[in-house]
């Protein structure tokens, strides 16, 4: 390897060619990005105590031992960013010169011949820079300046515009931003491809500019090293498609997510957002991936990558599919993609039916929406989804969902219809981030002929104002600002019309009875408001259990025979850790048998997913992990609870902070039990470690 300092203008002039290899990602610097080095390139200019300014390393992989004078073409392995944004710049600046030629060098035409271009090169050999891809056909029509091509590179459109507006508003004087080009100072660092690791050199520098995402790494990872036809053809064949149908933007922000849910489905383990690299790393050298080589790895992704365009990007051809996964962008069900990954592969490979995958989906959204409007935290969403999906039966695929679905403990548990039915008539349904989703999923149930509910707004039928009129008042009686209170933003309140404005504050027989009123509204959900004579609470709680009674036929639960799914259920697992509770002989003193027993007993109770573990110096209860650790002592029960301490409620002060000391146990915070009288309230500290891991409280 060698790294010199280099005058970044002097290695574009010198080097015949930059290439940016078809495995680095595309442009990706924002408006930001390209403002900050605007700024840096204006005050170099405008400064002179500032005589160089360093903006980070240009890497680049000689094809052989040559040295740049034999017109070797150089492929770029970090710097793509900075290059193509500092030749973006130069073009915009040789336009914007003109005639001019504010500092010696910087004419349009030196610019150009100097920086952006080779003269005498003929075709691609002409231009300075090649970038991959639609930035190529981008870059090349604005250094032509010549029509942009079908799908044009939005990047180096807009980065392009942006520069050529800036200098517009500094066109009196163009002298600072040529000084400031021409102190700009890289590390040129050229790379020998028998002797160095491009790829270990390229992840240690991924430290400045526009931080690589996971994604880009990783194809790195997977073409980098290959022979080159092989390289170009796994990204032709796979890679290239699966950027095209994420299209230029979706490919920046969703790509990530995908390769975390992918990684999910084969590694059954759902990695950190920032360790999916590391994830993906380790995944390629398993066993089966290594023999199954690196071709079929990268065919997996792609099958896997169409699936999940058509569920999250709205790519699905199937329209009842697409209804479904439209549904569930709505409620950003993003924690289900793994579960759903895998019913995708198995309908596309005939394991599942059409419709058990539509029902399926269907189940998923009835899930997440229930716990919604129940008010259950969705925290533990991410460990119920890979749950279900180890627990499917392929040969009874579909009874297998709705058998688990019905089998989840407690806190997981799918809402029952008493208990969606009563919260969807009291919940504050106006301010809910999916209000327009369930007016819409209501309005649209069993119609062929689908309401386009998006062009409609959202009407309380009684009422915001605060001080309402006295017809209102009148017809709601002596209480009516209690009731309004109570039903203003519910179920029994809220309802879709084209004429908010038209109806505004006016009384309910005013709103009924005018053009475009509720007698003519052709909507579902305001059948029956025509016919009625007052709005009043009565009217509103009446509406409520109709509008939620049809939405047990929305949102529906599964319905099995309880035989069936006990065959589903598991048992209560007794974890032993390798020692029993005679290894903890004051567990059996007559000092503490009685507390013990008792505690262990409330603590199991809590819910059947509770196990309890006797380790050799602790005895530990778990649900997802480790919520309270028992320390026996001679005389009393040290409890350590798995919770920060600042996040324990404990009016009687008797919890003690642990962080950061050597205790046996997990977590912060430590209490002790020393007899059966303080057990309820030591339950309630508990039971506030317990929720916290399972959704009801903290993050997840």
């Amino acid at each position: 390897m060698k790294a010199v300092e280099a005058k970044l203008l002097s290695l574009l002039q010198k080097s015949p060619q930059f290439i940016i290899p078809i495995y680095q990602r595309t442009y990706s610097w924002t408006d930001k990005q390209c403002r900050q080095l605007w700024d840096d390139i204006l005050r170099a200019g405008s400064t002179d105590s500032i005589t160089v300014h360093f903006i980070g390393s240009i890497v680049y992989v000689e094809q052989s031992q040559s040295q740049i004078s034999l017109q070797a073409p150089l492929l770029v392995i970090d710097g793509q960013q900075r290059l193509t944004t500092v030749v973006l710049l130069l073009e915009a600046l040789a336009r914007a010169l003109g005639d001019q030629e504010p500092l010696d060098g910087f004419s349009a035409q030196e610019v150009r011949e100097s920086y952006l271009c080779n003269r005498h090169g003929k075709d691609d050999r002409y231009f300075k820079l090649l970038l991959s891809q639609t930035d190529n056909a981008s870059l090349k029509a604005i250094i032509r300046n010549s029509d942009q091509p079908k799908d044009p590179s939005l990047r180096i459109t807009q980065n392009f515009r942006l520069f050529a507006e800036l200098l517009k508003a500094h066109s009196a004087d163009l002298a600072p931003v040529c000084r400031g080009l021409a102190k700009l100072m890289v590390v040129d660092v050229a790379l020998t491809r028998d002797q160095d690791n491009p790829q270990l050199i390229f992840e240690s520098m991924n430290s400045t500019g526009k931080e690589l995402s996971q994604a880009d790494l990783i194809r790195n990872y997977i073409l980098m090293g290959l022979e080159p036809t092989l390289q170009t053809r796994l990204y032709e064949d796979y890679w290239r498609p699966m950027e095209l149908d994420f299209g230029q933007e979706a490919y920046g922000s969703e790509f990530d997510s995908f390769m975390r849910h992918y990684l999910t489905v084969r590694t059954g383990e759902i990695p950190r957002e920032r360790d999916v690299y590391e994830a993906f790393k380790e995944h390629s050298r398993t066993k089966d991936v290594l023999e199954a080589g690196i071709e079929a790895l990268v065919r997996d992704i792609r099958v896997f990558a169409r699936y999940f365009c058509a569920m999250a990007l709205g790519a699905e051809k199937d329209e009842s599919l697409s209804q479904a996964f439209h549904d569930l962008r709505e409620l950003k069900v993003d924690v289900a993609y793994p579960f759903l990954l895998e019913l995708y592969h198995d309908y596309a490979n005939g394991l599942l039916s059409h419709s058990d995958f539509v029902a399926a989906a269907r189940l998923v959204e009835s899930y997440v929406f229930r716990r919604a409007i129940c008010g259950i935290p969705t925290n533990s969403m991410n460990k119920t989804f890979p749950a279900l999906s180890k627990a499917i039966r392929k040969d009874r695929y579909f009874e297998s969902i709705q058998a688990n679905f019905l089998a989840l403990p407690s806190y997981r548990h799918f809402p029952s219809d008493d208990e969606f039915s009563a919260a969807f008539q009291t919940r504050d349904l106006y301010n809910l981030r999916s209000r327009i989703y369930w007016l819409r999923r209501l309005e649209n149930h069993g119609r062929k002929e689908r309401v386009p509910v998006g062009e409609y707004t959202i009407e309380h039928i009684l009422p915001q104002n605060e001080k309402l009129s006295s017809a209102w008042q009148q017809a709601l009686g002596p209480e009516w600002q209690a009731i309004q209170q109570k039903w203003l933003h519910t179920l029994g309140n809220l309802t879709l019309t084209g004429y908010n404005a038209e109806y505004s504050d006016r009384p309910f027989p005013e709103k009924r009875d005018m053009f475009g009123g509720f007698r003519q509204s052709p909507l579902k959900v305001n059948a029956g408001l025509g016919q009625l004579e007052v709005w009043n609470e009565s009217a509103i709680i009446a509406r409520s259990w109709r509008l939620a009674e049809e939405a047990l036929e929305v949102w529906i639960k599964p319905k099995l025979d309880p035989v069936i799914v006990a065959q589903y259920r598991p048992e209560r697992v007794r974890v032993t850790g390798g020692f029993a509770i005679e290894d903890h002989p004051p567990l059996l003193s007559p000092a503490l048998r009685d507390v013990f027993t008792a505690f262990r007993q409330a603590v199991l109770s809590l819910d059947p997913c509770v196990t309890e573990s006797f380790m050799k110096l602790y005895v530990a209860y778990k649900a997802e992990t480790n919520f309270v650790d028992i320390v026996p002592r001679s005389q009393h029960l040290r409890l350590v609870l798995n919770m920060a301490f600042p996040a324990i409620s404990d009016p009687k002060g008797r919890c003690r902070d642990i962080t950061g000391r050597g205790r046996w146990g997990n977590g912060d915070v430590e209490v002790d039990l020393k007899s059966l009288d303080d057990l309820p309230y030591i339950m309630g500290l508990v039971r506030q470690s317990f929720e916290r891991q399972m959704g009801d409280g903290g993050e997840a």
